[in-house]
This record gives structure tokens, sequence and C-alpha cells, in this order.
């Protein structure tokens, strides 16, 4: 993890629809079409030219590269928690700066080859979220299927239809739609208000809307009392609200943590200026993710 991320390239957010004030956005998404990143993309950017890549990791590297402007992915979920492949990534892969955020209602669908009967499922594939997002469903409706993790919904969907009647897959209406699935049941999450954190990852910082989130990491460079309170009295101080607080393992050394703090603010607002001021000699090393308008 680097002191700081990146600053000072041209500016992107989430009003911000073409590139260079012609050609559209290139946004990269967790492909293929029909994911719930595909969603958020579109929500985000409608008229953007949406640009699917296999993994979180390959959205970060296609921005990081050029080959795209800006990349959305999730963070978040009200069900599962954080994403940690994302977290990992702002951790430890890249220097872009969080842009935006959408937060998108999450609605699963159990679909499958048209003429499925749901006493005919012996596999279901789906993304690892979605599984954990409709254990009950699962576990009540198909406690003997076969639970197969798949790189997105979408290609979940494609993997179900491949087999011969005997399987389904958990997606978004329109992955359904798109490859020729029937839908067998929907609303099969666990919650009716499961919703998905989804950040849009690009080069430079937003200016301050007046309502943002700032995101940090930050690591002590000894495990000692107090060392967390200090952080978090310096916010409680400058009357900054925390919105969250979490733990990531820095992966050198068992037992050894990153901290994650997303709060109120600007990291340009002189209040957030000042006390990143204050919290920053009390950590070893301390990375801004960015500061972004809230939902």
């Amino acid at each position: 993890m680097t002191n700081q991320a990146a600053v000072g390239e041209p500016e992107a957010n989430g009003q911000q629809l073409t590139a260079n004030g012609h050609t559209p956005v290139r946004l990269a998404y967790l492909g293929p079409p029909g994911t719930f990143g595909e969603e958020a993309a579109r929500r985000y950017a409608p008229e953007a030219d949406l640009l699917p890549f296999p993994s979180h990791a390959a959205v970060a590297a296609a921005v990081e590269s050029g080959l795209a402007d800006l990349g959305v992915v999730a963070i978040e979920n009200a069900i599962n928690g954080s994403v940690a492949e994302t977290l990992d990534i702002l951790i430890h892969e890249t220097t872009l700066q969080i842009q935006a955020e959408v937060v998108l209602p999450i609605e699963h669908n159990l679909v499958a080859k048209p003429g499925t009967r749901a006493s005919d499922v012996k596999v279901i594939y789906s993304h690892t979220q979605a599984l954990g997002q409709c254990r009950r469903f699962l576990e009540r409706c198909f406690p003997k299927a076969q639970m197969e993790a798949a790189l997105s919904t979408a290609e979940a969907v494609e993997l179900a239809l491949r087999r011969d009647g005997d399987a389904a897959a958990i997606s978004t209406r329109r992955a359904a739609e798109l490859y020729g699935a029937e839908i067998l049941a929907t609303g099969i999450g666990d919650t009716a208000n499961n919703v998905t954190r989804f950040i849009v990852l690009g080069r430079g910082k937003p200016p301050s809307s007046g309502r943002d989130r700032t995101s940090i990491a930050f690591t002590f460079a000894e495990d000692r009392p107090g060392s967390l309170a200090g952080v978090l009295n310096a916010f409680a101080e400058a009357n900054i609200n925390c919105t969250k607080i979490e733990s990531r393992p820095t992966k050198a050394t068992f037992g050894e943590y990153v901290f994650l703090i997303d709060f109120e603010g600007h990291q340009d607002d002189p209040p957030i200026r000042a006390v990143l001021g204050r919290v920053r000699p009390l950590c070893a090393d301390l990375k801004v993710f960015g500061s972004y308008p809230r939902f």
C-alpha cells in the first residue's frame, strides 16, 4: 500500500459522459452483458461505450492501461458485506481514485433453459455473491442441488443453458432475455431490501460537491493499545462522521491488518485536510482511495 493515491490526472466524474467532449466515455464493467455490473454501468452513464471484462481486477487494469476511461466495480452488498476482491485491488493494486458511487437494487431470479421444470434442476450456477445472497431460498427449495460458482451471473446463464435441461442459474432479468432463458422464480434473494454499492474508478479527483464521502486505508508500524482509537478520536474531535470501518489482512504478516474508513466530507475540504494531517503521523501508511459524491 502506497502513502498516497495518484492525483493530478485529468478529472472524471458522474456528470461527465464523454471522454474528451466528443466521444462517449469508455466504461469498463464486470461482464459479460447481463450482469449487475452492467446494470450499474448503464445507470451511471447511459450513453457510455460499455466494455465488459472478466474480473474486477481486469476492470481496474483496463482503466490504468487506457483501454477504458472509467471502470465500475462492486464494493459492498447489503447482505454479504464488502467485496474483498475490490478492497484488495484498492489497497494493493491500483492508484486509481474513486470518482462516484452507484447504489443498485438487486433482484435475483432463478432462470433455466426453456421447458426446464424445478424438479429437473440438479445444478445451480451463479456468482459466489449471488449464491450467498440467495442461501435461504436454495436451502429450502433445492436442498439436494449442487451449487457451482461462475465468474458472473451472466456467465452462469450460459453455463446452465449448455446442459441438458438439468441446470438453472441465478441472474438478472436482462441476462435471461439476452441468452433466451426462461424465468422459473423471481425475487429469490434472502431480503427484499438487497442493494449493492458500486464505485466508479478513474484518474484524478472529482471536485467537492458539498455532499461527499471519502474512503481511506491505513496501517500502523506496530501493534499497540490505542493505535486505532487515536485515529478514530481524531475524527470524533473534528466532528467528522465515520460511516464505515473494517479491516483486511496486509498479506505480508499474519495478524497484521489494513484498516479502512469511509467518512463524510471531501479530502480538499479544510476540516478534512486538518484531520488527515493529524492522522497521517499516527500511521505507517495512509492511502486515500478518493472523495466522491455520496449516493
